[in-house]
């Protein structure tokens, strides 16, 4: 029992996304409609990317990028600035749970050598908040944009010119936020990891650029996606097999149950045509409503069943990735990294980053009605 609970309490969208599916599958049984549900193209792209994410992460090549960034800083205000623009800048193309992975611990560690301790929850806070806006920027940054890209058919450059003024937007305000937050004060960082690497593990980062590139062809539609999955898991399977493990495979499960209750859902007319009522208003607050409460990858699977207006759906579900802890699941991740924290104050961790995702998106929905 405590096993089952702690899996629930781990996996709590892919349990009630699970939910929904065998609900909705009692009302409309499974037929040969449901292959149809399933978008094979976006799991594919995910999956690929996951595993050469994965790989970079065994093999410390964010952590070493961002050491060697950090190390150049003179003062606290500095390093604080860097740890935040690596969440940023790195989200849109590792996808912000990797960057909250990746740069959150080493945050951490990086502020406790420098007797900072005072600056944890401001920092991880901040890094959540980098992380989630950055990543809105590209179709890789997370995974709503990338099954949303893939739905829209639309063209990279009009992706990240929608994103764009927001993603400005954001990034200023984080360094304001960073200069009133963080007081400038000197800092000597005297820890660093030693990176040195063999032959082997040369090789294996140049095997995952190169899967990365394929994953990228995928994306923009270079090659056929099933072929791009099939070429990432020859070579991992062949030269680092152990890496499969470590993909979040819930995901994967999470989004094809959603598939099942969203193509479900659209079979029955009366649901059917009282979300799409609803959605008509207004696109974009409706989804990042839906989003506090259930998080945005969920909330773009359910919305993009019942309107064509994609475009708005991707603002509004990257802007929904604020508020709530649980809008977007990637800030679960650096409140977990933070939790293991000894003496950390859960409490006051959850006000100040509701308090601060909530001005963000203040800010944001503004600019949103200014630039529509």
């Amino acid at each position: 029992m405590n096993s089952i609970k702690r899996f629930i309490n781990n996996e709590i969208v892919l349990c009630v996304a699970f939910v929904l599916a065998v609900i909705s599958s009692i009302i409309v049984l499974p037929d040969k409609n449901y292959i149809g549900y399933i978008d094979y193209r976006t799991l594919s792209i995910l999956l690929a990317l996951m595993i050469t994410m994965a790989g970079f992460q065994r093999l410390l090549v964010f952590r070493q990028i961002g050491e060697n960034l950090v190390s150049v800083m003179s003062s606290i205000r500095g390093v604080v600035l860097v740890l935040i623009f690596l969440c940023f800048i790195f989200s849109m193309f590792i996808t912000n749970d990797v960057a909250l992975l990746t740069f959150v611990p080493f945050s951490i560690i990086t502020l406790s050598v420098s007797n900072r301790k005072d600056l944890f929850i401001k920092v991880i806070v901040l890094e959540t908040v980098a992380a989630n806006l950055g990543s809105m920027l590209t179709p890789l940054g997370n995974p709503q944009n990338l099954y949303l890209y893939s739905l829209s058919n639309m063209r990279l450059l009009r992706f990240i010119r929608l994103m764009l003024p927001y993603s400005a937007i954001s990034l200023l305000l984080l360094v304001i936020c960073t200069l009133v937050f963080v007081k400038k004060s000197p800092v000597t960082l005297s820890e660093r990891s030693s990176f040195a690497r063999g032959k082997r593990d040369k090789l294996m980062i140049g095997m995952y650029i190169f899967t990365f590139l394929i994953s990228i062809m995928m994306v923009i539609n270079l090659i056929p996606f099933w072929l791009g999955l099939l070429i990432v898991l020859f070579f991992t399977l062949v030269f680092d097999s152990r890496i499969l493990r470590k993909p979040d495979y819930s995901l994967l499960f999470t989004f094809i149950f959603l598939f099942i209750f969203i193509g479900n859902i659209k079979r029955m007319p009366i649901l059917s045509q009282a979300i799409g009522a609803l959605l008509a208003k207004n696109e974009v607050i409706v989804s990042v409503i839906l989003s506090q409460f259930i998080s945005n990858v969920p909330a773009a699977i359910l919305c993009s069943g019942f309107t064509d207006k994609i475009d708005r759906l991707i603002v509004g579900t990257n802007l929904g990735g604020l508020g709530t802890l649980i809008a977007s699941m990637a800030s679960l991740i650096s409140f977990k990294q933070y939790a293991y924290i000894e003496e950390a104050d859960k409490k006051r961790y959850i006000i100040e980053f509701t308090l601060i995702n909530i001005a963000f998106l203040a800010v944001l929905l503004i600019a949103k009605a200014i630039i529509a």
